[in-house]
């Protein structure tokens, strides 16, 4: 059961992630890496998935009439999944001093971190997901022999962890680095904003940390390497 509930989690990491990303890659008209972890995770997703699962399974072993009781499990995972993401909101906020989204200029939000128009959305996708999508990865998922579950849940647990304690000293690292810009010579500067290039691009309301940044042309840094790169990539199949 428990070896499940991770691998259902996984699973739905992934799938936001690539839901997320094909957002984003369409809006920017360019491949962006969404998601706060390096790899293709984003872990909100997976934690909804799990409380839209469980909700679920509660309700459905209170109330015998289906149709109430999948009106109900729609109405408590919207409600569940939407205090989870103000709860995310505010963490992140508190732990890096900046929002990582701000629904401040949508209708009915609240503090920016939460709006109707979001929970509205969560409130379809949970019902893809109880409807559509679920009943399919349970089936998936049960075709993977018991005893080789433990050892795909561990290393992906494992991986989690790695990425999970590599992004937040990553973006903690930029934080600093934006926060601290003029004690740092433009060499070393350079260096940081390129290497955490992908928080940047993904994120870039980090850069309202320190509202002099803009004097150091951080999207001209990003593009002149950018640059760099192609050059470089162009002489080699010329020679």
């Amino acid at each position: 059961m428990v070896l499940d509930l991770f691998l259902y989690f996984i699973v739905y990491s992934f799938m936001g992630w690539v839901m997320e990303t094909i957002f984003a890659s369409i809006n920017q008209r360019k491949f962006i890496n969404r998601g706060f972890l390096i790899g293709p995770l984003t872990p909100i997703y997976g934690f909804g998935a799990i409380l839209i699962i469980q909700s679920t399974r509660w309700i459905d072993n209170i109330l015998i009439d289906s149709y109430i009781s999948t009106l109900m499990s729609i109405f408590i995972s919207t409600l569940l999944v939407t205090i989870l993401e103000f709860i995310t909101g505010f963490t992140l906020e508190r732990v890096f001093s900046t929002k990582w989204w701000d629904y401040s200029k949508n209708a009915l939000n609240l503090k920016g971190y939460i709006c109707l128009k979001y929970s509205l959305l969560w409130g379809v996708l949970a019902f893809l997901l109880i409807q559509v999508i679920h009943p399919f990865i349970v089936r998936f998922i049960y075709l993977i022999p018991i005893s080789v579950k433990g050892y795909i849940a561990a290393l992906l647990l494992l991986c989690l962890l790695t990425d999970t304690y590599k992004s937040v000293i990553n973006t903690l690292n930029l934080r600093n680095t934006i926060i601290n810009y003029s004690d740092l010579s433009i060499a070393k500067y350079k260096k940081m904003i390129i290497k955490y290039k992908r928080i940047i691009l993904v994120f870039p309301r980090l850069l309202t940390l320190n509202e002099g940044i803009v004097n150091r042309h951080v999207r001209s840094i990003l593009d002149d390497r950018i640059n760099k790169i192609k050059i470089q990539i162009k002489n080699r199949f010329q020679n």
